[in-house]
């Protein structure tokens, strides 16, 4: 059975770098880092005052803290910055000004190899943290869209699936994806899963329909019929079945009554979404009314992680997604 502390295992065994742009305002992360810290999780960069973040904790001696003001890597950043933008206009001079910004310099930061991945979010609006990230890390070789999911885990009160644990994709990121988008955010999540909890991949792309009883005109079914063409071009072995319906994808006596002859019906283990209504409504109704555990946002499909924490998430929340993104840099 799957259990969250495999991951922090995993990650302690990397020795990966993982950068935090928000520690001086951030009590929530200065908590989580404290814990990172102590279990050797990993290291920490933290950006800001170094005086005001060491009066916020007295057990942060083995992080490395700096402060964008003093810092040489400025104009270094800068130079980057403007050569990578220069075809949208940046200058040198508006380059400097973007490398002051706490963003961006944590993301030239791992961009650079100076960090492994950056953490942040608890403070800050999902745009201010990934458009960086975006603009100058971009996407993997091959996958054009970005895009995010969740790790369901099984808890004493519910478990579920071969090995307790289910990944939802894209409830956080892109509002209403196209097919080719939904075959990259496939891809990612199925890279995800086997990343993180080790398991063979059991795709349902997800409808209101179930082969084909929803009809043969609504757009989204239609969207998500394209989407498994595209993803079965180019990977022919990849378990993947839909539209298909929540209780089909999960549930085996309902599988057999709706698709019996699906590979991936009553089995599936990564539910992909057709848009970020569903998606987002559909995790949260697993978490908060289904006793499963949500550990996300995990960002995927980028060159270098960056992760976007909820600006609800706990300090535990924080400690789970910095030992991911220390995985996700060792891919």
């Amino acid at each position: 059975m799957f259990k969250i502390s495999s991951i922090l295992s995993k990650a302690k065994s990397l020795n990966k770098t993982i950068v935090f742009p928000e520690a001086e305002f951030s009590p929530r992360t200065i908590k989580a880092v404290e814990i990172l810290l102590q279990k050797r999780i990993c290291n920490v960069i933290l950006l800001g005052n170094p005086d005001k973040i060491l009066s916020m904790s007295n057990k942060l001696k083995r992080a490395v803290i700096i402060d964008i003001n003093d810092s040489i890597l400025v104009d270094e950043f800068a130079e980057k910055i403007a050569e990578l933008r220069a075809h949208k206009g940046v200058t040198l001079e508006i380059a400097k000004e973007l490398a002051k910004d706490k963003m961006y310099f944590a993301t030239m930061l791992v961009l650079s190899g100076y960090a492994d991945g950056m953490v942040a979010g608890a403070e800050s609006a999902t745009n201010t943290v990934l458009r960086p990230a975006l603009q100058l890390i971009k996407t993997k070789p091959g996958i054009k869209t970005a895009s995010s999911c969740f790790m369901m885990v099984g808890t004493n009160k519910l478990s579920f699936g071969e090995n307790n644990v289910l990944f939802v994709s894209d409830c956080a990121f892109n509002i209403c994806p196209n097919a080719e988008e939904l075959r990259d955010i496939t891809f990612a999540t199925c890279q995800t899963a086997k990343s993180l909890a080790g398991i063979e991949p059991k795709v349902a792309l997800l409808s209101f329909s179930t082969l084909g009883s929803g009809g043969d005109k609504d757009e989204t079914i239609l969207k998500m019929r394209q989407a498994l063409s595209l993803i079965k071009e180019q990977d022919k072995n990849l378990l993947i079945d839909g539209e298909m319906q929540l209780d089909c994808a999960l549930l085996p006596d309902v599988a057999k009554v709706k698709a019996p002859n699906s590979q991936v019906a009553g089995r599936a283990n990564i539910l992909i979404f057709p848009d970020l209504n569903s998606g987002n409504i559909g995790y949260k109704i697993m978490q908060r009314f289904g006793s499963l555990q949500a550990v996300g946002v995990i960002i995927q499909g980028l060159n270098k992680p960056v992760c976007d924490l909820s600006r609800g998430a706990s300090v535990q929340d924080i400690v789970n997604i910095s030992a991911i993104t220390a995985i996700q840099s060792a891919e």
